[in-house]
């Protein structure tokens, strides 16, 4: 039978009239070219009593009358309180934050994603900046600290402000910011951090002046770091992945602290950083982590600090030099500058395994290495025995 012009309310009322006067339902059915299911429940809404008209025919919405675990108005306030207060934190970070304080019928991370989503909280272009990629980290605490200075920024009364970083690698723990009116006083800096957290095995910092040596040298803070049984490691010239986790804890200062904030002097810029640092260490989930905080992954140090330098015993069977007060090494006929902060200091010289070239220890340090035929200084890079 067509359609015609008529609706398709008016098919179904007219569909259930002609029941009412045929005996062969199935037939009918098919006449009107649907299933005998579809029949039946035409049937039954005209049967339902509802008021007359082509209203009981129409389309019912099939939407749920209850969502099981719907959000509460009140949850979504919370979350997006919680992003108010933090605008850098993902969804996966305020749900765990909240799961900590004790939050009840908390929604999955999904739907805190979703809830910034839908009220314009997540730019897709800067969500794409934070995919994240494989990275590598020592095994324990302190095995290895990360330090670098953030980039400077200037403060109301005209001063800038220096923030020197160090990172543990192992937990991301932030060990010390310490927010400097300029780069200089490393060594007074990584000294405060002995103190309070022990010393770690080795640190690793970038090629700046404050770190690796002028002329190729090393820095009075390499040597005072191996006085004290540390290797320092210099990444790569060119490639700040080297320092990778160090670099992302700068990009999470920015963008939670820096970037929407300005302090009037350098001592309120250090008491805001100090308690960004606590929130960063205690509060703020951290992805490699397991979604725990630092603080609850970090271990102090067991080496603890003492200004005391502990004397140091060469090897008797090989041949002990010192370096003048120009941090040059006076050894066979040649005289090699080394650097003027190893000015005094006595070094040990070894032939290496292929016999082509000596090496050269600062206590258990390797620091050079000289070319045997044409005694002259093919590396400063240090490493450890």
């Amino acid at each position: 039978m067509p359609w015609g012009a008529r609706t398709v309310e008016e098919k179904r009322e007219e569909f259930v009239l002609a029941v009412k006067r045929s005996n062969n339902f199935s037939a009918l059915c098919r006449e009107y070219g649907i299933t005998r299911r579809t029949g039946y429940k035409w049937v039954r809404r005209a049967a339902e009593g509802r008021e007359a008209g082509a209203d009981r025919f129409a389309n019912r919405s099939t939407a749920p009358k209850r969502v099981a675990n719907k959000m509460s108005s009140d949850m979504e306030a919370l979350v997006l309180e919680v992003r108010k207060e933090n605008p850098a934190w993902g969804g996966k970070t305020i749900h765990k934050v909240l799961e900590n304080t004790g939050c009840e019928a908390l929604p999955c991370v999904k739907t805190c994603n979703n809830i910034l989503k839908r009220n314009g909280c997540i730019d897709p272009e800067e969500s794409l900046k934070h995919k994240p990629y494989q990275r590598f980290e020592r095994e324990e605490c302190n095995q290895l600290w990360q330090t670098d200075f953030k980039g400077d920024f200037q403060l109301l009364d005209g001063s800038r402000c220096f923030p020197l970083t160090i990172l543990d690698d192992h937990s991301r723990f932030s060990v010390m910011i310490d927010a400097k009116p300029s780069t200089i006083g490393v060594k007074e800096s990584f000294k405060q951090a002995f103190l309070s957290f022990g010393m770690p095995e080795a640190v690793l910092s970038d090629n700046g002046s404050q770190f690796a040596g002028f002329r190729g040298g090393y820095t009075t803070f390499e040597r005072w770091l191996m006085d004290h049984e540390i290797l320092p490691i210099h990444g790569r010239i060119m490639h700040p992945q080297t320092q990778g986790k160090i670099e992302r804890f700068h990009r999470t200062m920015n963008q939670e602290l820096l970037k929407n904030n300005c302090f009037a002097d350098l001592k309120e810029a250090d008491m805001q950083l100090q308690n960004w640092r606590q929130k960063y260490n205690e509060v703020r989930p951290h992805e490699a982590l397991g979604m725990k905080p630092p603080a609850q992954v970090y271990m102090p140090s067991t080496r603890l600090y003492t200004d005391a330098i502990a004397r140091y015993e060469y090897d008797t069977s090989c041949q002990v030099y010192k370096v003048n007060n120009w941090g040059y090494l006076r050894w066979a006929s040649s005289q090699i500058y080394l650097s003027e902060t190893m000015a005094n200091a006595y070094l040990e010289i070894r032939p290496s395994q292929s016999c082509d070239s000596f090496e050269v220890y600062y206590r258990q340090f390797k620091i050079a290495e000289i070319d045997a035929a044409t005694q002259t200084l093919l590396s400063r890079k240090i490493s450890r025995l």
